[in-house]
């Protein structure tokens, strides 16, 4: 081999950034065989390719694309989703070639990097600890792997199965494998090395060296792969039968990582005095850098750069350098239920059309920016109202009557003079959506949301709704009632889903795999707001049914470019429709 890039030394620790620079062009393989921190380097690039969304649609998310928000730039190329734009040879995301790219990596490291012995350091002082390190990564390597598998099956369904480090024209010979196979992939791999990879970077195998490294995957990363992969798998769009196996798979699988992080004391990040204090220490500050397990409720998240980048596409237009952005919808708005735990529509639920944000779910304030809100600074309250300082008819105000507080660092500074920069953490995996996953999975597998379940010999002693619940006690929310049909249990369980994950990247793919794009995709809510010269308002809702209208079922999965499609010499078969 000629040469290859290597990247930077090892990943960063728990309170420093993960640094994904290159900083060697051309030396040969066998120079970085010799060489601990050049093979250490390799998986640095790998980890770049791990997705993430903080607007990567020129400041737009992907939530945009969806029922959770509305991006107030007019013409961005988000609007391809939906507005007929999309198409193989306009494949709008990225997916597809950054997992590629790191597939490849992980199969060229797989294949020509491991059983190395380092002699030149056998005398170094912390030699067993770098080949203990070296050891893992294997097992880390074969984890991200598996998980840009992932991101592909959920978004193409089947894909070539390359599992070696082959050249382009080997590459492009192999068939297309099934959604089934692919899945099975991930599970098996799952399987296989969950006992051998690294539990806990802060203890290196009781070694002396002991840094904490919580920027790369663990044993539960692994877990929360398989239990996520197998919740898609049992899913409507790829389990077209209903076939219970996997429901009862995905179910043992997310409860494995419910116990798992329990049995090491990690837990639903407490709500000691706010909500907004939970979304900020998870989402929006330096916490989230530091907030590692075991410990905490992040189980992995996706370093970034530190930038004030996504502050400056979402914060409120009226400010300096804002532009706007990712504006909530009222449909997510009316999915927060009032503090009764009652929906807004219903009669006994005490909501006031006039005073529409009182006495509402707490997650509602910590997510959503309103009329009147004092955001992101006590200097400046909201006037998202019509005429108002951060509203219509001002260009790229918010069409919806909201903005974005979730995710966005409201400490950010973005003026001109003074601006700050801030680390940004993607949250890839969190408990919480493994408590959502298992009460998915039971609902399914039972056919009723309150009872228990046995499966190979495993008890699946927590219902859904208990597993729900632990989400909604965290949120100061009662239990979601008793007795409910199956289908109004799992109307709650999207509604509960759709809360608690909001701007997390899940929405997009969520009611794809349900496959219930038309019921939720096609209708956009907004809130008109108007001032009466009483300085009171008027808040009247807005139905926009026309704009998403064209959902056309061939969309539940993704175009293969069409550039790739004709490369291929494996007779890979465009998806349907496309």
């Amino acid at each position: 081999m000629t040469s290859l890039l290597a990247a930077s030394a090892t990943l960063a620790a728990c309170s420093d950034e993960m640094d994904y620079k290159e900083v060697d062009t051309s030396v040969t393989m066998d120079y970085i065989k010799e060489k601990w921190d050049k093979v250490a380097g390799l998986l640095s690039p790998i980890y770049y390719q791990l997705d993430y969304d903080f607007g990567n649609y020129s400041g737009a998310m992907l939530a945009s694309a969806t029922d959770e928000a509305v991006y107030s730039h007019a013409g961005n190329s988000i609007e391809g989703f939906y507005n007929g734009a999309w198409s193989p040879t306009n494949s709008l995301s990225t997916i597809w070639s950054s997992s590629w790219s790191g597939i490849s990596q992980c199969n060229h490291y797989l294949d020509n990097f491991l059983g190395l012995t380092f002699d030149d350091y056998i005398l170094d002082e912390h030699y067993a600890q770098e080949v203990f390190r070296y050891q893992n990564f294997e097992y880390e390597v074969r984890a991200l792997r598996a998980y840009f598998y992932f991101t592909l099956v959920r978004s193409y369904g089947g894909v070539p199965l390359k599992t070696a480090d082959l050249d382009a024209d080997a590459a492009n010979a192999l068939p297309r494998a099934s959604a089934d196979e692919i899945f099975n992939f991930i599970d098996s791999e799952c399987a296989a090395i969950a006992d051998s990879i690294i539990k806990d970077y802060g203890d290196l195998g009781n070694l002396a060296l002991a840094e904490i490294e919580s920027g790369r995957v663990n044993d539960i990363f692994v877990l929360a792969l398989r239990a996520r992969a197998a919740l898609y798998h049992a899913s409507p769009l790829f389990n077209t039968s209903n076939d219970k196996s996997l429901w009862e798979k995905a179910a043992l699988a997310n409860k494995a990582v419910i116990d798992s992080c329990l049995s090491r004391g990690m837990t639903l990040l407490p709500m000691s005095s706010s909500m907004s204090d939970v979304i900020n220490t998870l989402f929006g500050t330096d916490e989230n850098y530091v907030n590692c397990q075991p410990g905490g409720e992040i189980i992995f998240s996706r370093r970034t750069t530190v930038t004030n980048a996504f502050e400056k596409y979402n914060f409120p237009i009226g400010m300096a350098n804002a532009n706007g952005g990712n504006c909530p919808t009222q449909n997510l708005v009316d999915a927060f239920e009032m503090r009764n735990g009652k929906a807004i529509d219903d009669a006994e639920s005490g909501y006031d059309p006039a005073n529409p944000y009182a006495d509402r779910d707490l997650r509602l304030a910590a997510t959503v920016a309103v009329n009147g809100d004092e955001w992101p600074t006590s200097d400046n309250k909201l006037q998202t109202y019509y005429g108002g300082a951060n509203a219509l008819p001002i260009t790229y105000a918010t069409p919806t009557g909201y903005y974005l507080k979730k995710l966005v660092n409201k400490d950010q500074v973005i003026t001109t003079t003074g601006a700050t920069t801030k680390k940004h953490n993607w949250i890839t995996f969190r408990l919480a959506e493994f408590y959502l996953n298992y009460a998915e999975a039971m609902l399914n597998l039972t056919g009723d949301g309150y009872q228990t379940a046995t499966v190979d010999g495993v008890n699946l002693d927590m219902t859904a709704a208990q597993a729900i619940n632990a989400i909604r006690a965290r949120a100061g929310q009662p239990d979601i009632a008793e007795g409910l049909s199956a289908d109004d249990f799992k109307q709650r369980y999207e509604n509960e889903r759709y809360v608690e994950l909001a701007f997390e990247g899940h929405r997009f793919f969520d009611v794809r795999r349900w496959k219930e794009a038309p019921k939720y995709f096609t209708t956009i809510k907004t809130m008109d707001i108007t001032m009466n010269a009483d300085s009171t308002f008027n808040y009247t809702p807005k139905v926009d049914n026309t704009t998403r209208a064209t959902w056309n079922d061939k969309m539940y999965l993704f175009p293969i470019p069409q550039s790739d499609l004709l490369k291929s010499a494996g007779g890979w078969s465009q998806n349907p429709g496309w």
